[in-house]
């Protein structure tokens, strides 16, 4: 029997529940690997081999290589777990949500000084 999910109602907002944790498992355990300096040697030398070592669907390995969060978290990535994946690239927690909003790092860093996104006509579908 399926839950109700009303929050699923929410525009622009991936909820990370059960179902995603489970659909994400392998691709945040891969993420949680590059806290470890010889894995993220390992995956810079060759990112597709080294994703090949880990059982995510295809999906969840081109988005890694596209370096798509968005796609990542709708595949089950949680943002914290993502996060190692910027930072082994050297980006900062600002830096990769700029990009997840289509924003470049100053734009979206202004957006946010200035108090973020007007919850106007964002509230439900």
């Amino acid at each position: 029997m399926a839950l109700d999910k009303p929050y699923q109602d929410i525009p622009g907002t991936t909820i990370f529940d059960a179902d995603m944790a489970r659909q994400g498992f392998h691709l945040n355990q891969f993420c949680m690997s590059l806290m470890k300096a010889e894995n993220r040697e390992r995956f810079k030398a060759d990112q597709r081999a080294y994703l090949d070592e880990w059982p995510m669907t295809e999906d969840q390995k081109l988005a890694v290589l596209a370096r798509d969060y968005n796609r990542m978290m709708s595949l089950g990535g949680n943002i914290y777990f993502l996060a190692k994946i910027f930072s082994s690239d050297g980006l900062s927690f600002q830096h990769a949500a700029a990009t997840m909003t289509g924003m470049s790092q100053p734009e979206y860093a202004q957006m946010m000084l200035d108090g973020g996104r007007s919850p106007e006509g964002n509230m439900y579908k």
